[in-house]
C-alpha cells in the first residue's frame, strides 16, 4: 500500500516562501516510476492542479504559479517538494499531493492519479 504524507504548510505573510513536502511510502516503491503533483483546494473552489513532476522530471504549472513556484523530487528520498515563494493571499488553500505509476506524461485529468496526501494547509495573510 502507498502513502503519501504531505508537510510543510503553514501561515505566512504576502510575499513570503513555503516549502512542502510530500513522502511517499510503501514496499517496493519509489518516487522514480512515478508522475506527482501538487494541487489545491480553496473553500468552495474546485481542487485545481498547481505543478506536476513526470517520471522523466519534465514539469509543468499552472499559470498563476509560473515563475514563483517550483517543482522537484528527490528519488533518493522518496520525496516531492513543492518550493512556493512571492506567495499571494490568493494562495491559500489546503494542498495536496498525488502519484500515478505511469511511463507517460502525467495527466490532467485529476481523477486519474492513484495516490493522494491528506493534505497540508497553507494560508496567506496580506
Amino acid at each position: 500500500q502507498v502513502q503519501l504524507v504531505e508537510s510543510g504548510g503553514g501561515s505566512v505573510q504576502a510575499g513570503g516562501s513555503l516549502r512542502l513536502s510530500c513522502a511517499l511510502s510503501g514496499s517496493a516503491t519509489s518516487t522514480s516510476g512515478y508522475c506527482m503533483g501538487w494541487f489545491r483546494q480553496a473553500p468552495g473552489k474546485e481542487r485545481e492542479e498547481v505543478a506536476s513532476i513526470d517520471r522523466f522530471g519534465n514539469t509543468r504549472f499552472a499559470d498563476s504559479v509560473k515563475g514563483r513556484f517550483t517543482i522537484s523530487k528527490d528519488n533518493a528520498k522518496n520525496t516531492l517538494y513543492l518550493q512556493m515563494n512571492s506567495l499571494k493571499p490568493e494562495n491559500t488553500a489546503m494542498y495536496y499531493c498525488a502519484a500515478r505509476y505511469t511511463s507517460f506524461a502525467c495527466p490532467t485529468d485529476l481523477k486519474l492519479y492513484t495516490y493522494w496526501g491528506q493534505g497540508t494547509q497553507v494560508t496567506v495573510s496580506p
